[in-house]
């Protein structure tokens, strides 16, 4: 099969190689996924790059990357049912703790990191569901309902925020957002009731006036460090933040008092770690508001296997107007 490796950390152009593996068998409990599309996440990238604090080299001696994707089910191994066979599948964690992820032609892995795909949504949308599709569903419905409620988005017209916004206005929210003043059109097509400059040096004002005046119930974070005072001003008694991002300030200090005397709840994101329960309930969230048409998943660019390099220069360079796909058709 033909597959994306690399096997020492550094720039994209320098360590990926595309190369020829031997097809991998399903063992016992897995299915082997033939991968049309592979999704290229800023985690992939990163650790790719060697950004990982501590990580010198890979995990293990020859990598295939990349967590996300979506295809068709070729062959199952012992005690996955055999009726799976043909099924079209989005997957999640393929690259997580393992050495092949979905960067190829076929991948194996356990039957329940591929997941059907409904009947409406096509294998290019799939392959954005794993890490963005859960993380913004999480981050959005991890702490209850949100109907009737205003949801603050920062950094509303990435790949995660963006859909983010559609999953809180889908779930009855109003949802405020920050942008660049350049994708902001983009965030208001996306169903967000307001969206705010996020360099603006009044932004707590600004915020509290988009939302009449009221504080804020949920915030959905990509920037803690830089925001965190901010949302400490706008967030309501008994708020929650969930923060799945900090690459811009990753140490900071956290007004503690200030949060504590709002009994404010603030949730760590790491979508790789999430438990199955709270995992099986995320995507029935998407799967949802797939099925309802809530949900248009942007795709900037696909590219061919042998592109992969530039298809990580491109999730590296920033400012995407939407997800990265590889094609291994």
């Amino acid at each position: 099969m033909r597959a994306i490796t690399y096997r020492s950390l550094g720039p994209a152009a320098d360590v990926l190689t595309l190369e020829t593996l031997p097809k991998p068998v399903p063992c016992a409990g897995e299915v082997l996924v033939r991968v049309r599309f592979s999704g290229v996440n800023p985690s992939d990238v990163k650790l790719r790059g060697g950004a990982r604090p501590g990580v010198t080299k890979p995990p293990f001696p020859v990598m295939i990357p990349h967590s996300d994707g979506s295809g068709v089910i070729e062959a199952v191994g012992p005690g996955v049912p055999k009726d799976r066979i043909g099924e079209r599948v989005w997957i999640w964690n393929a690259a997580w703790q393992r050495a092949h992820g979905t960067a190829a032609e076929y991948v194996a892995l356990p039957q329940a990191q591929a997941v059907p795909l409904p009947d409406d949504v096509t294998l290019q949308t799939g392959a954005v569901l794993g890490i963005p599709g859960l993380t913004a569903a999480h981050c959005v419905f991890a702490d209850g309902d949100v109907r009737g409620q205003t949801v603050l988005v920062s950094g509303g017209s990435g790949t995660v925020g963006l859909l983010a916004v559609q999953l809180a206005r889908w779930g009855g929210a109003k949802v405020i957002a920050t942008s660049s003043p350049a994708l902001a059109g983009r965030v208001t097509a996306a169903g967000a009731d307001a969206v705010l400059d996020y360099t603006a040096p009044d932004l707590a004002a600004q915020v509290l006036a988009a939302n009449d005046g009221r504080p804020i119930d949920r915030v959905i974070e990509v920037e803690a460090g830089r925001n965190i005072d901010m949302i400490a001003e706008v967030i309501t008694i008994g708020g929650t933040i969930a923060a799945y991002g900090s690459a811009q300030r990753p140490e900071f200090q956290m007004p503690f008092y200030a949060l504590m005397f709002k009994h404010v709840t603030l949730r760590m994101v790491l979508i790789y770690l999430l438990p199955m329960p709270e995992r099986i309930q995320a995507i029935m969230r998407l799967h949802a508001a797939l099925t309802e048409g809530a949900l248009n998943i942007d795709i900037a660019q696909i590219l061919p296997a042998a592109d992969c390099a530039t298809a990580h220069q491109a999730v590296e360079a920033g400012k995407r107007s939407g997800a990265i796909l590889v094609d291994f058709a």
